[in-house]
């Protein structure tokens, strides 16, 4: 995930030299280990065969107080620590413990912050009960964030093993802004190498898996932040998208994730390769356990005025008065559109199950109207975009990989080496496909007419087996028009429902690729969610439709933790 305007990472130190890339990956762990031994409760030794659903196991190891706290929402947890009801302290400490196992349950972390967050904690009480007021609007929340956003004398990776002992100077500048607002930050999640995957699978730790099935992945690059928050581990944590990174673990572990518009959030103080690029933007944003958690989120960090120490970003508020229509009685109109298919690659049926299930329900609201909406060559699309990943041909990550002699992960090598569309480009070539981009962003604009959001699915299917999410045409399409997208959870898979369509023709390599993929039992319990696509810089829209259709239908139609 490039950062526009964070500082090229310095090269790995000579002194590392003489360590191979597992004795560097074998020190990484054991530093991760040693901050879950620093817990003041010691979690078991879980040493026994996990089954492949271990979202009900927190209950049977946690304190019931610590499940109460954990499984709290976060503008209500916020609300309590503000009002005294609870301290900052015992909430730190709950998150702390079950993050603490989620690690061991998926594998999702890279480090925890026990001292520095639990003396964090301990001002904010003081505060809180001197000034007799919150020191900020999230006034003791712990807020888990991914690894490759910057804290101060921290490792700062990017999923290399090469870049093992490059560390950041200073905090981004997104967790200055939180840390003023009262947030806590206490534990640092997973990546991929090359951050540039569907799940997230280094050589530094392996996979990370998906809470509710370990035999699929909980999604990429931001998949630490997707089974930490899926298990609860995490109400609120800080992910980034330039493909499909925030939606795609947030879909595939049940929660809320919202890829907002470009340049609203700050992004100085990120680790990343081919810094500066601009064709493709990338953004940060939250994954959270409430669709509330989002909305907190954004208002409070564009609250903050970050265009004022970054100035790429633009100058205006999160708008809070309502955006959608109103009908003539004063009630809300909505016009939703319905992409069930982007024409490229068809959906798995549990995905056209629950697109059939919202729409149904939309169709008896009042004021709610729905239409179909036409995918616009969708296949030249990524075309687009899969051409401006890596102008330089992916000379940046491959030097990365070779520095350490690590090996290429099935997915780097799936995006970088085995995609035709990856090349060196000249300058003269680099700004054609930029006008194509513009050219393409223009058309797309014109079939809007009075739509105010596209529903759609996040990929192809639910969570894939590890290894095997290759399709990214269902996110990486609205990052390429920029255009802010929010994933929910609607339901899980029913392998008594969701039946292989026999007999399909497979309209391509990728749709067959997705078509064989598909087997019910492979995807048991797996979460199934959706996404609301807003036109650019409508975010608050887009949210407040969401809003609006929880209150009118009621999501998740099926209970997840």
């Amino acid at each position: 995930m490039s950062a526009p305007d964070a500082k090229p990472l310095p090269s790995p130190r000579s002194s590392s030299s003489s360590l191979t890339w597992q004795q560097i990956a074998k020190q990484a762990q054991n530093h991760r280990d040693a901050t879950l031994a620093e817990l003041d409760q010691t979690l078991p030794d879980i040493s026994w065969e996990l089954p492949l659903n271990v979202t009900e196991l927190p209950k049977q190891i946690l304190t019931a107080r610590h499940i109460s706290i954990t499984e709290t929402e976060p503008e209500a947890l916020v609300s309590k620590m503000a009002s005294g009801e609870l301290s900052a302290t015992e909430v730190t400490k709950a998150f702390l413990q079950r993050a603490g196992l989620a690690q061991k349950l998926t594998n999702c972390i890279t480090e925890l912050l026990p001292t520095t967050a639990l003396a964090r904690a301990a001002y904010l009480d003081t505060y809180l009960s001197t000034h007799n007021k919150p020191i900020g609007p999230l006034h003791g929340l712990p807020i888990s964030v991914k690894e490759h956003i910057g804290m101060e004398g921290l490792s700062l990776n990017a999923g290399f093993i090469s870049w093992h002992s490059n560390t950041s100077p200073s905090n981004a500048h997104i967790l200055d802004i939180l840390l003023a607002a009262g947030a806590v930050l206490y534990v640092r999640t997973t990546q991929p190498q090359t951050l540039m995957h569907l799940e997230t699978s280094s050589n530094y730790y392996g996979a990370t898996v998906n809470p509710f099935n370990r035999a699929l992945t909980s999604g990429g690059s931001s998949g630490g932040e997707g089974a930490l928050v899926g298990l609860r581990g995490s109400c609120l944590g800080i992910g980034t998208d330039i493909g499909g990174s925030i939606r795609s673990p947030a879909a595939n572990c049940g929660v809320y994730g919202l890829r907002p518009t470009s340049y609203r959030l700050p992004m100085q103080g990120f680790g990343a390769t081919m810094l500066g690029q601009e064709q493709i933007v990338p953004v940060v944003g939250p994954l959270s356990t409430s669709l509330g958690g989002v909305k907190l989120f954004m208002k409070t960090l564009i609250d903050a005025k970050p265009w004022l120490r970054e100035p790429s970003l633009l100058p205006f508020p999160w708008r809070e008065d309502a955006q959608l229509p109103l009908t003539a009685q004063g009630g809300k109109k909505l016009k939703v559109a319905v992409l069930w298919d982007d024409g490229v690659v068809k959906p798995h049926p549990p995905i056209l199950r629950a697109l059939r299930a919202v729409v149904d329900k939309l169709k008896d609201v009042d004021g709610v109207e729905v239409a179909e909406w036409t995918p616009y060559q969708h296949d030249y699309a990524w075309t687009i975009i899969s051409s401006l990943y890596f102008c330089d041909g992916g000379r940046e990550e491959s030097a990365a990989i070779a520095a350490s002699n690590e090996p290429w992960r099935p997915l780097s090598r799936f995006i970088l080496t085995d995609n035709p569309l990856v090349k060196p480009l000249s300058v003269r070539e680099v700004w054609d496909w930029t006008l194509k981009r513009e050219e393409y962003r223009a058309a797309y604009s014109q079939l809007w007419d009075d739509v105010d959001v596209i529903l759609c699915p996040v990929g192809p299917g639910a969570a894939p087996p590890l290894d095997c999410a290759r399709y990214w045409g269902y996110t990486s399409q609205w990052n390429l028009l920029d255009y802010p997208s929010l994933v929910f959870p609607v339901t899980k898979v029913d392998v008594e429902v969701d039946a292989v369509e026999e007999g399909y023709r497979p309209r391509n390599e990728k749709d067959r690729y997705n078509y064989e993929l598909y087997e019910p039992t492979k995807y048991v319990n797996a979460p199934v969610s959706l996404q609301l696509v807003g036109r650019r810089y409508e975010d608050e829209k887009v949210v407040e439709a969401l809003e609006y259709i929880k209150e009118k239908i009621g999501l998740p139609f099926a209970k997840f933790v």
